[in-house]
């Protein structure tokens, strides 16, 4: 019944929207003519503020003067005499002695390397090669109870 109410309110308000609902009556057509009439703006002046003349006044600077002093030469001895670091990974064996206590070689053992023998004695690998000709590989190839000349005394 409420349901029946509620359909017939509906449709009573649609009814009363759409009684209203004709067919528009036809716009008049205005026509509007405007009249515009320039004025000229004056030709504008240009007032720019004109550079003032400013004076760069350089000061004189006092000459640098640069004095190079070259380091002295360094005293490098040309042959490095035979010093015992003690035994070392690489050079573990026990070097040979003159009477005076000089080194005077080395024999190697298992493991040593040409390398290490030269930093073990603080003697550079190229010189230890000089002093060793019979050396071959650059003292790669050294073996088991090879006989290593450490006296520095033998260079020509």
């Amino acid at each position: 019944m409420r349901a029946g109410r509620v359909g017939a309110a509906l449709a009573a308000g649609a009814l009363l929207a759409l009684t209203g609902c004709a067919a528009p009556s036809p716009t008049p057509t205005v026509t509007v003519t405007v009249f515009a009439e320039a004025t000229p703006t004056p030709d504008p002046t240009v007032t720019a503020a004109l550079p003032q003349a400013t004076a760069t006044v350089f000061v004189p600077q006092p000459e640098v003067t640069v004095t190079i002093t070259p380091n002295p030469v360094p005293v490098i001895p040309e042959t490095a005499y035979a010093t015992d670091f003690g035994s070392a990974p690489g050079a573990t064996g026990t070097p040979t002695t003159d009477g005076a206590g000089e080194i005077v070689s080395y024999t190697v053992v298992e493991g040593d390397t040409f390398f290490d023998i030269a930093q073990r004695f603080g003697i550079p690998v190229q010189q230890l090669l000089r002093m060793n000709t019979d050396v071959a590989g650059a003292g790669e190839a050294v073996y088991i109870g090879r006989v290593i000349n450490l006296d520095a005394s033998t260079l020509g």
